[in-house]
């Protein structure tokens, strides 16, 4: 059932958007005349790779220029990434790996190979889950970047106490997880792009299942 929702779902959205796609991409292209999309190597499902498609957001071979991580107002940003960025439709092209089967449109947010490289045996149980475009864990540290540009090493902070937290947040949702509740979750991360107001409530929500997890690093959401 899941995957048939998840086939009918991003083949439509990418019918109804195709038109908004095509605006994007002239937009980033025209901005510095480099690529319009950008595609990073990701974790799959069983601990594998795919390559997760976004419209791209930062400077041409921004990876090469500093850490994986994007914190908030990091220079790297080019001026229509950043606009992107805040309204997340730099995810759209991630529907195309949904509809492959690589994502899901509920699920963990697929990691990079570096960050992966450090689960403990517990926290690879994870990687039995298709990855998605949004889930718990991305509602709950929604803002998250702004957390991580405070901090003196933002990619300890994150490693040490972000990432499991969002593992954490992930398993325990996974556990309970059925087509009602993925409902929510779409409908949680819609509400909280287009409804102002709206983000608080879905960061209760979406923490609920795991209790304390993650509540010394606040609410945050990495980027990269």
């Amino acid at each position: 059932m899941k995957r048939v929702v998840d086939v009918a779902v991003s083949a439509l959205a990418l019918l109804l958007l195709w038109p908004l796609g095509v605006l994007i991409a002239g937009a980033v292209k025209l901005g510095d005349g480099g690529p319009a999309f950008f595609r990073q190597a990701r974790v799959a499902r069983g601990g594998g790779t795919f390559r997760m498609w976004k419209f791209r957001t930062m400077i041409v071979g921004a990876e090469r220029r500093g850490r994986q991580l994007t914190v908030s107002g990091d220079p790297r940003v080019t001026r229509v990434g950043a606009l992107l960025r805040r309204t997340k439709l730099d995810e759209l092209p991630q529907l195309f790996n949904v509809l492959c089967g690589e994502m899901s449109l509920v699920g963990p947010r697929p990691e990079v190979p570096r960050y992966v490289a450090l689960y403990n045996a517990e926290q690879r149980a994870v990687l039995s889950l298709t990855p998605g475009m949004t889930d718990p864990a991305s509602l709950r540290y929604r803002d998250e970047g702004t957390e991580l540009a405070a901090s003196v090493d933002p990619e300890q902070l994150y490693a040490d106490h972000i990432l499991p937290a969002k593992i954490r947040l992930n398993l325990a949702y996974a556990a309970r997880a059925n087509w009602l509740t993925d409902l929510g979750v779409i409908g949680a991360t819609v509400g909280a792009l287009l409804v102002p107001g709206h983000r608080q409530r879905t960061r209760s929500w979406s923490s609920a299942p795991a209790g304390d997890a993650g509540r010394s690093v606040g609410a945050m959401d990495l980027e990269h």
